[in-house]
């Protein structure tokens, strides 16, 4: 694993931090109307899709497969070969390991995507996700809902609010989960701040609508 990776996920857990609202799909997986809503009431514009990952021989071989955005990179996260333990700790959330992560920097953001991934057999995707939330610890305003994806995928999603107990902030933070054959996947949006946090929603939207089972 590259160290840049670990020292963004150490970045990531210290800056944890104000209820978002993750714009998506509705339970019978049609878009709100209108679009992506950032939290000043703006519409996003929806996200240009840079290229495909999780399946093998992409940048992250995955048990699902969905578009990233233009320019976002996505690099994989070898968390079992992680050598410090505090590392490979950190690289596991309740249920699920960090499996990649999608870089928003070269689209001009201070943020990512980060899919974690979980055991093959453990199929529960509410209950993973709340795990999953549970375990980053310092969370309120939780409000979960159910989805569908494109690709006809059922899941549960959660937006809420994390504090940092370094910076005494809070920050908008939304995920989502699925069941698939290899096992329970969580997709993550981490942002440095609530502002970055809407301005890559597009992204985490575009990834959800997309979402299919690797094959």
């Amino acid at each position: 694993m590259r160290v840049d990776v670990g020292v963004r996920a150490v970045v990531a857990v210290a800056l944890g931090a104000v209820l978002g609202g993750c714009a998506g799909n509705d339970d019978a997986g049609t878009p709100r109307a209108g679009g992506s809503t950032t939290a000043a009431g703006a519409k996003d514009p929806a996200a240009v899709s840079g290229g495909t990952i999780g399946a093998a021989g992409s940048p992250c071989a995955l048990p699902v497969r969905f578009d990233i955005a233009e320019d976002w990179k996505a690099e994989p996260i070898d968390a079992h070969g992680a050598q410090d333990d505090g590392l490979a700790a950190l690289l596991r959330q309740g249920p699920v390991t960090a499996a990649c992560e999608i870089d928003a920097k070269p689209a001009g953001h201070i943020g990512f995507l980060r899919v974690w991934t979980g055991r093959a057999g453990d199929a529960d995707a509410p209950g993973t996700l709340r795990g999953f939330v549970a375990a980053q610890g310092h969370v309120g305003k939780e409000r979960y809902r159910t989805f569908t994806t494109g690709g006809g995928l059922r899941g549960a999603e959660v937006e809420y609010s994390s504090t940092s107990e370094l910076l005494d902030e809070t920050k908008k933070e939304c995920a989502f989960a699925v069941d698939t054959p290899g096992g329970p996947v969580v997709v993550h949006l981490g942002g440095m701040d609530s502002a970055e946090h809407d301005a890559m929603l597009p992204a985490y939207e575009l990834a959800k609508r997309t979402l299919k089972v690797a094959g």
